[in-house]
């Protein structure tokens, strides 16, 4: 009997004296059990161990939702509860909603808020579907008619200028069809880039395009995933507003959420669930307890969903470079020897360079580089007619960004270039298309 019990239990990542416990006690992955150490008692269900973690230690899923390791030479005793499968996730029964709602669509790219713990590695790798993330938040049944498409299942890391244009196009076709609300679901670690592309490929959308991800994935008790999407589904269908927003925590209670102009945003904390704010400006709306409270008068206004312009083309050979102390100029030489037509530069405060890379830029942008300048300091904005190093670069054809977010420029450049030709990038890099630029700056929280 023994040895049918250790085929059929799941002790995935566990060696050694610790194995040799589990099976003695017939327990697995899965099952819920009482551990016994010196300090007191534990109740949980036992999880696989990861294959790269720390060997010796038992892990376990606690009521609350939380994971403890125990090491094993603490354990006195442990014993079986209750018998369960491991842990996996179980779509929920398909969401019937009314057929007097609107029509909305959950297109998903990856990332955490689609992800889940993967017990291999520990890590979190993407594994739901977008059909699977609706399940299991029942609330939006009752605000829409849902459907749901993967367009994609990577980590923000991995998006390309085709992913941002493919997203373009089908989030324009939805709208074409009649889709009153969108909501994109992203890994958070390149959201702002993506907010910034369809701000430009879809200026002239007639609904808002709301973009949401998750600091934490939907299985973990602190996730931010279900308000985050459930804050977004709402804007979209009832804003009397347009435009591209994105729609994240404002603070790390989950009372708050805050909706950021789409390029304007920028994830200023690495794990937080209030890691975005915007730069230089405000919110535009506060979404709480169901209401939206809206915080600016000046924004596009929400037409009837129909066809509308899209330009949805990008320019991969468009590079980001950020300045430091000794920077050596042969870094854009090489950019440009390599096909590349456009490069956005970190300055450092005002927007300055040393003066090597000074010369450089003169000479490559009389060849034909387009050449741009934003600040590596997060408020504020770029003044090249300050000091000698500025005016040097204005002379060079260097094109000031004011505040705009680097990562907003660096979207931009790479959309102009793939879209209009080169004696009109200048002219378009310069005019305000989607809120990039702020007439005045507002700091939240500088009152």
């Amino acid at each position: 009997m023994l040895a049918v019990t250790r085929i059929l239990k799941d002790l995935s990542g566990y060696s050694g004296t610790l194995k040799k416990l589990l099976e003695e006690n017939k327990i697995g992955a899965g099952d819920l059990v009482r551990v016994i150490i010196s300090e007191g008692e534990y109740k949980g269900t036992i999880i696989p161990r990861y294959e790269y973690a720390s060997k010796g230690f038992l892990t376990l899923k606690l009521p609350n939702g939380y994971n403890i390791g125990l090491k094993s030479s603490a354990i006195k005793s442990i014993l079986l509860i209750e018998e369960h499968s491991p842990p996996g996730f179980v779509p929920q029964q398909e969401i019937v909603s009314s057929k007097n709602l609107p029509y909305a669509v959950i297109i998903s790219t990856g990332g955490t808020i689609a992800s889940r713990v993967d017990y291999r590695t520990g890590g979190v790798r993407p594994a739901l579907s977008a059909s699977d993330l609706l399940s299991v938040v029942p609330e939006l049944a009752g605000v829409a008619q849902i459907d749901a498409k993967v367009l994609s299942s990577i980590y923000s890391e991995n998006m390309t200028p085709l992913h941002w244009s493919t997203l373009s196009e089908n989030i324009h076709d939805y709208i074409k069809k009649g889709y009153e609300g969108i909501v994109v679901t992203h890994g958070t670690d390149t959201l702002a880039y993506t907010a910034a592309a369809l701000s430009f490929a879809l200026s002239k959308t007639p609904i808002p395009i709301m973009i949401v991800g998750s600091q934490r994935s939907s299985d973990r008790p602190s996730s931010d995933a279900a308000t985050n999407l459930i804050a977004a589904m709402n804007t979209s269908l009832k804003a009397p507003f347009a435009g591209v927003y994105v729609s994240m925590h404002k603070w790390i209670s989950d009372d708050k959420i805050a909706i950021h102009l789409g390029t304007k945003v920028r994830k200023l904390h690495t794990s937080r669930r209030d890691a975005f704010k915007s730069v230089n400006t405000d919110p535009i709306a506060i979404y709480e307890n169901g209401r939206l409270n809206i915080l600016r008068n000046d924004l596009p206004k929400r037409k009837p969903p129909s066809e509308f312009e899209t330009i949805t083309k990008f320019d991969g050979k468009v590079s980001l470079v950020k300045f430091y102390p000794n920077f050596d100029p042969i870094i854009l030489e090489s950019l440009y020897d390599n096909g590349y037509r456009g490069v956005v530069i970190e300055g450092s405060g005002l927007g300055h360079v040393n003066s090597p890379t000074v010369k450089t830029l003169k000479k490559l942008i009389r060849d034909g580089l387009i050449a741009c300048m934003v600040s590596q300091c997060i408020y504020g904005r770029v003044r090249l007619t300050v000091y000698d190093t500025g005016r040097d670069l204005l002379e060079a054809g260097v094109i000031p960004l004011e505040d705009m977010l680097p990562e907003t420029a660096f979207i931009k450049l790479s959309w102009c270039l793939g879209n209009f030709g080169a004696g009109d990038v200048v002219k378009v890099m310069k005019e305000n298309i989607a809120g990039e630029y702020c007439s005045r700056l507002i700091v939240e929280g500088s009152e």
